[in-house]
């Protein structure tokens, strides 16, 4: 049966198909034959360029030739691959057959035994799967949370000042503005997207066991190290992890998926407190036409967009702290379980996907219900209590956290009357009375540096 959307065992390729499609051209299996054919084209053309004595008269027509083969590669070059996968049992081996097919095709048959000089896989898959990685960050992921992180902003300047009732344990606490209170998740996204911009994508290639054994025997003048340098930093554009065993140690890897799981928290987080005041109704909801909240309650329009985003980013940090604690472990020169859970990279990255396109929609379908706002600050004169203790101890008035104490607990409902009834009360100046008069929870709101 045809893979659809309805027989996937994964959402990921089935209900989320449309969310996550793009990102085949990263993670699929026949992207990472791509990637394989790429490093194992651009391996063979540096030793040409270097030159190998035996590869000397390789014509540079010939290696644009080359080049095309992964620039072009078709889903009927992978199919080819898969193929000769069946007889081999091996997938990188299946690569360098179909390469020695095309170099037959080329005229480069008497080179061709240069391809794979002397590599294990690991040192094609090391260098494939970084390359794949870096290239989904860069074109999918980045700008998708610096959509979200703009979004944001937007919204922290739309509501810069609009006053707020905060709420500390989930109680009244001293007011506070909506865009500052936005702004929060502006800055803490900034951190995260400087600090994973610093985590290299690094790259294993150095042989059997990272000591280029088969290099030295063959050529013992040429230095392999220089040219690995070289070939992974320059050509390929990674950083190059220089004392290895069989495969890459993963650690840079792994601070990248932590990285993300820090920036998949911080979108928890949001959810969660969006969710909460839509609760509250400090937010309403755009309706879609025709779109029903529940099967049972016509009335409801439930923030389904940040309970989608919270979900898949759960799921999404499941896998991300799977994947950085398991990786960088491997049995003595190397075991096979880096392989098969490396297989998964793009599930983690695809979840996160998926609840940025729900968060975003989400954060679009925003109303700001300041009304609700309003009445929930004038509510809560008891508030403006902080305020005024604080400059009663200015004014060096005896004991005023534990006059305001008494009022606040003494009072069922308090209100501007009752704050105002306090005031008149107190034994200080008018000119400081008029002062403690005229905080209001709507103005008692602070400073803030964004």
């Amino acid at each position: 049966m045809e893979l659809s959307s309805l027989n996937a065992v994964s959402p990921v390729d089935g209900r989320y198909r449309k969310a996550t499609r793009i990102l085949g051209d990263y993670f699929s299996e026949g992207a990472l034959m791509k990637y394989r054919v790429q490093v194992e084209v651009a391996y063979f053309i540096a030793l040409c360029d270097m030159p190998l004595p035996q590869l000397k008269s390789i014509a540079p027509g010939q290696l644009k030739a080359l080049e095309r083969i992964y620039r072009e590669f078709t889903a009927e070059d992978a199919r080819k691959i898969k193929e000769i996968e069946k007889s081999t049992n091996h997938d990188v081996k299946a690569v360098e057959y179909f390469l020695k097919e095309k170099f037959d095709a080329l005229g480069l048959s008497t080179a061709k035994e240069f391809i794979h000089f002397g590599l294990t896989s690991q040192d094609i898959n090391n260098t494939a799967v970084p390359l794949s990685m870096k290239a989904a960050w860069e074109d999918v992921l980045k700008p998708m949370l610096f959509e979200i992180r703009n979004r944001l902003h937007e919204r922290a300047e739309e509501w810069r000042a609009v006053p707020m009732l905060a709420r500390t344990h989930g109680q009244p606490a001293s007011p506070t503005r909506l865009g500052k209170e936005i702004f929060v998740f502006v800055e803490r996204m900034d951190r995260q997207l400087a600090l994973i911009e610093q985590v290299p994508f690094s790259a294993k290639f150095g042989g059997a066991t990272g000591n280029f054994n088969a290099h030295h025997a063959a050529y013992p003048n040429i230095d392999w190290i220089a040219f690995a340098d070289d070939f992974v930093e320059d050509t390929l554009e990674l950083s190059r992890s220089r004392t290895t065993t069989q495969i890459e140690h993963y650690d840079n890897m792994a601070a990248f998926f932590d990285n993300l799981k820090r920036i998949n928290t911080i979108l928890i987080d949001l959810n969660r407190d969006i969710w909460t005041y839509i609760s509250m109704e400090y937010f309403k909801q755009k309706i879609k036409a025709g779109e029903v909240g529940s099967s049972a309650m016509p009335h409801k329009v439930n923030p389904i967009d940040f309970e989608n985003s919270e979900g898949n980013l759960g799921i999404a940090n499941a896998l991300f702290e799977h994947l950085s604690a398991k990786l960088p472990i491997s049995r003595l020169q190397r075991d096979l379980t880096d392989s098969t859970v490396m297989r998964n990279i793009g599930v983690p990255i695809a979840h996160s996907l998926i609840a940025c396109r729900s968060l975003m929609k989400g954060l679009d379908k925003l109303i700001l219900n300041e009304d609700r706002l309003a009445a929930d600050l004038q509510g809560n004169w008891a508030v403006v209590a902080e305020a005024i203790q604080t400059i009663l101890r200015r004014e060096s008035y005896p004991n005023p956290y534990e006059a305001l104490l008494q009022l606040t607990r003494t009072h069922r409902q308090i209100d501007r009357q009752t704050i105002a009834d306090f005031i008149d009360g107190l034994d200080v100046s008018q000119a400081v009375k008029d002062e403690l008069l005229k905080i209001t929870p709507e103005n008692y709101t602070g400073i803030t540096c964004y």
